[in-house]
């Protein structure tokens, strides 16, 4: 039988950011973006999946992960080592995601985030968005924030997960963690109920449905602190997204409601760095000046990009701007710089002809056994 604890455990040594495990394949871990199969491991047959999973989550959980065929928990191994996990079925096999969640909450510094995002902790009220795609680090961006003000501020802060991934320690605030599944139902009602728990800031996992969107800028609405995901890729895109969820005749209600309530949003994606092992993330500002709340009531949206272009005196910046800065530091490939821009044949304009010519050796992508550390943030 695979020993489940043996597999994580070396994919924590090897700085992996998840562990796959699918039937009739040996286990595999990516490395910043390399997905490598593990060595000394047979494929995994099905009753060798189902037992990980059973040993997990016990008998219980296992039933109702057969009849809802997926299930979302967190797992833990010692030094205090946290996963974030998907259990679920594929061609009638069950199959196994693992998001390693490291054990210390890294310093926004670390991140290599703009210097904006930690005077976002400041923020008395309104709601702070953190959105990319799955794996862009979001996840980890808000548990950095909420260490940021544990350490400032003495809060009341409550945080609807599913799962709880970081485990966030009373510093000089009072924090309480509450899995959707087992400490409250869903998000929706886990926040309906924390605005009678006195809470100064709500961390909500993620704005997924109607219900949940809407507690959620109520929350914000009522003078709390709100921070939330969505997988959107940019600013633009993630205030379209909260507007459409919404039925048509409660459209402009919303937009009314969200001008006045968003404060930020924050969009970011991750780069594999060619510096040194790792990742850094590229990221969008939006900060809700008095022009972008106009848009927003206004159904302009479509200006907010330019508005964000000609604001960078205030701390904005375009997802572009970002990858080009981060080019220009040494910390990107030109052509991983260019193809991931929004406007390619703009970026290669700015970014110039590459030093030395296509023979330049100076360049190059890490990769294989010489890959050793993942430096930034993993997370939804």
């Amino acid at each position: 039988m695979i020993d489940v604890k043996k597999i994580l455990s070396i994919a924590v040594e090897s700085k992996a950011s998840d562990v796959h495990i699918n039937v009739t394949m040996p286990p595999i871990m990516r490395i910043n973006t390399d997905l490598i199969a593990m060595d000394g491991f047979k494929a995994v047959t099905n009753e060798e999946a189902k037992q990980m999973l059973i040993d997990m989550i016990g008998p219980n959980k296992y039933k109702i992960f057969e009849t809802k065929r997926d299930l979302d928990f967190s797992a833990s191994l010692e030094k205090n080592t946290r996963f974030r996990v998907n259990a679920h079925y594929q061609r009638d096999s069950i199959a196994l995601s693992f998001r390693i969640v490291p054990s210390v909450i890294p310093d926004l510094e670390e991140l290599h985030l703009p210097v904006i995002i930690r005077e976002l902790t400041d923020l008395p009220r309104g709601l702070v968005l953190v959105t990319g795609h799955t794996g862009s680090g979001k996840s980890t961006t808000l548990a950095s924030m909420i260490n940021v003000i544990n350490e400032k501020y003495k809060k009341h802060i409550i945080t609807l997960e599913d799962p709880i991934e970081y485990l966030l320690g009373n510093k000089l605030s009072v924090i309480e963690q509450r899995e959707v599944g087992s400490d409250c139902l869903d998000f929706a009602s886990g926040l309906k109920h924390s605005l009678r728990q006195d809470p100064d800031i709500i961390l909500v996992g993620e704005m997924r449905d109607l219900e949940t969107t809407s507690a959620t800028i109520t929350a914000a609405e009522t003078g709390h602190l709100v921070l939330s995901t969505l997988h959107t890729i940019n600013s633009s895109q993630t205030i379209e997204r909260i507007i459409d969820i919404y039925p048509s005749g409660q459209q402009n209600q919303i937009r009314t409601m969200l001008a006045n309530t968003l404060q930020a949003v924050v969009s970011q994606t991750l780069f594999r760095r060619i510096d040194e092992p790792g990742m850094v993330p590229a990221v969008e500002v939006l900060l809700c000046s008095s022009a972008v709340r106009n848009c927003i009531r206004e159904n302009k949206i479509y200006e907010i990009p330019n508005i964000i272009e000609t604001s960078r005196r205030l701390a904005m910046q375009k997802m572009d701007f970002s990858i080009q800065e981060l080019y220009e530091s040494g910390y990107l490939d030109r052509e991983d710089a260019i193809v991931r821009s929004t406007n390619p044949v703009k970026m290669d304009k700015i970014l110039g002809p590459m030093e030395g010519g296509p023979e330049d050796k100076s360049i190059r992508r890490i990769s294989g056994p010489e890959l050793k550390a993942v430096g930034s943030s993993g997370g939804k």
